[in-house]
């Protein structure tokens, strides 16, 4: 049996932090929507929507991705969002789930209420990953890279050297693509005891979609989806996993990569000029930062219209740490100068 647990804490995200017309450092999608081509796309299987995702639709998908990562189709799981993969994971009957925190917390929610037994291997800074921190005994463990909303990035090698016989271990690659070339991606490795999960949610803006892929052995795919109900997803779903699996669209991901670790490099020394510090090095589309009245500066931030991401729902996190999205420059001097102001 589990303690005892925070439910809301786990369930806290982002987005309720982000009230209509503030400046949005809160919540990690890139932009507003998705880009004009990918819309088009959207739009024209709009005429579709009175006929039922088929067979021939869904395997579409899964080819697609598969020629992404260099995979089977087999070996691809097309998901209605990143949250239904880790929904999936009590479905995998672990004994004992070791999660790697500080990190995403609906894994471990969706764990917890399972009635799955959690052991959080919580990390100190600067958050690098040890495998020898998680139980021998966890037979599914379950990590980010890059983590959010640490920023880190783990070696490959080093979430490799987690595999032992019996174990299944899942990586979170849901910010994946935001990295210059995916460096440290397992998406490619075609190994029998690795789940990698895929969200498009956040470089294409597709939050209110929600789409992504789970990439594995096609036994862990199957005892995944088994009880899954028919037409799991929709025909605009599975256009937007083909279409971002496209190789134009791996190259404008790139594109987007290279803009946000200029975007991130500057945002780093701005936040240093102000004496805020910031969780380094960082590899994702946002930094964590700490500072030293966590709950007035986001309160202060707040009533001048900017909304940032409280972090201590994060395991292994207080209220002085935040969790701010890369952005622009002119958004980010809206940021510096309410800093400034706050007095803190």
């Amino acid at each position: 049996m589990n303690p005892e647990f925070d439910r809301d804490a786990l369930r806290h995200h982002g987005d309720v932090e982000a009230l209509p017309g503030m400046v949005d450092f809160a919540v990690n999608v890139r932009g507003s929507g998705p880009p004009a081509w990918l819309r088009e796309r959207l739009a024209a299987r709009l005429g579709e929507l009175g006929r039922y995702p088929s067979a021939a639709r869904e395997l579409g998908a899964r080819t697609a991705v598969a020629a992404r990562h260099g995979r089977e189709p087999g070996e691809v799981l097309p998901l209605g969002g990143g949250a239904e993969g880790f929904a999936m994971l009590p479905r995998l009957a672990p004994r004992l789930a070791a999660v790697v925190h500080p990190s995403f917390t609906e894994p471990e929610l969706a764990l917890r209420e399972a009635g799955v037994a959690v052991a959080r291997v919580v990390l100190e800074p600067p958050y690098t990953l040890d495998p020898a921190l998680v139980p021998e005994a966890a037979d599914l463990v379950v990590l980010g890279n890059p983590t959010n909303p640490t920023s880190v990035l783990h070696a490959a090698d080093t979430i490799r050297a987690l595999r032992r016989p019996g174990r299944i271990v899942v990586v979170d690659e849901a910010f994946a693509d935001a990295v210059v070339d995916e460096p440290e991606s397992l998406a490619g490795s075609a190994l029998p005891d690795v789940l990698v999960l895929r969200s498009l949610t956040k470089t294409w803006a597709l939050a209110g979609l929600r789409c992504g892929y789970l990439l594995g052995p096609p036994d862990l795919l199957a005892r995944l989806a088994h009880g899954r109900a028919h037409w799991p997803l929709g025909t605009l779903q599975l256009e937007a996993i083909t279409a971002t699996a496209q190789p134009r669209a791996v190259a404008e991901s790139r594109a987007l990569a290279l803009e946000i670790a200029a975007e991130r490099s500057a945002m780093i020394a701005r936040l240093g000029e102000v004496g805020v510090e910031v969780c380094e090095p960082a590899c994702g589309p946002f930094v964590l930062i700490q500072v030293r009245d966590g709950e007035l500066l986001r309160k202060r931030l707040a009533d001048k219209g900017i909304a940032v991401r409280r972090c201590d729902t994060f395991p292994g996190l207080g209220p002085n740490h935040l969790r701010l999205a890369v952005r622009g420059a002119d958004e980010v001097d809206r940021l510096i100068a309410a800093i400034r102001s706050s007095g803190l």
